[in-house]
């Protein structure tokens, strides 16, 4: 068991053992069993994003000062995306969370998906829909729901139906399920009218220290407004 963020976890999956990131853990859950996104790539995308602004901020590397994202630590955190997007922020100047929000989600996607892949935890399988256009999907390696996803599944539902603060790190994948609108895929059977007002509670609830828990809120709304810009902008485009 190591530490990552502050938390000490584990990937239970049959074929290793590592740290799972948040970004890694918000993606399983965004994909069907049979290993196809549950919502769209505008969604998907910039949940992705958020997740990794989400995991600089938990392990203490990035803060919002004056609405603007700031390094405060420059130390890397072992994880490969997260490191590149602190070098990254570093370089640049203060911006707002949504322009890194949108920076991070291009080829975040992909490149999760090919280390998953690689890590055993997903495999690939490429098809036809209506036998004319071709399809990647992603499902579970051994015919079953990921061990780190059914875990995260669990820690979510858990929080909802209790009450009290919730861990960080699960109070951080309520907050981008509630940016993504992904509850109802990620949580059926619950009702809606319960669970909500719950993820709510949990996305803005005091399960953080008040930095942190500041830096996650802005981190939220921004991937809340990347998602309203893309699909705007693509409905203008279709539109036009």
């Amino acid at each position: 068991m190591r530490e990552h963020g502050g938390v000490k976890y584990v990937c239970r999956a049959t074929r290793y053992r590592r740290i799972m990131s948040i970004a890694e853990e918000f993606l399983l859950l965004a994909y069907d069993e049979d290993g196809t996104p549950l919502t769209d790539g505008t969604r998907l995308d910039n949940g992705l994003g958020g997740a990794i602004l989400l995991e600089l901020a938990l392990a203490r590397r990035v803060d919002i000062e004056d609405k603007r994202v700031v390094v405060v630590d420059r130390g890397p955190i072992g994880d490969a995306l997260a490191d590149e997007a602190l070098a990254r922020i570093e370089a640049d100047k203060p911006r707002k969370p949504g322009h890194w929000v949108t920076k991070l989600s291009k080829q975040a996607r992909p490149r999760i998906l090919d280390r998953l892949v690689a890590d055993g935890v997903l495999t690939v399988e490429k098809d036809r829909v209506l036998w004319v256009f071709p399809r990647t999907k992603y499902p579970s390696a051994n015919g079953e729901p990921p061990a780190v996803e059914a875990d995260a599944r669990e820690r979510i539902r858990a929080a909802v139906l209790g009450e009290g603060p919730v861990e960080p790190r699960t109070a951080a994948l309520c907050a981008l399920i509630v940016a993504t609108e992904l509850d109802r895929k990620i949580l059926p059977g619950l009702d809606r009218k319960l669970i909500q007002p719950r993820l709510k509670e949990i996305s803005e609830g005091a399960w953080a220290a008040d930095a942190v828990r500041k830096t996650i809120e802005e981190i939220q709304a921004a991937v809340m407004v990347a998602i309203i810009a893309s699909t705007t902008a693509a409905t203008a485009g279709s539109s036009a």
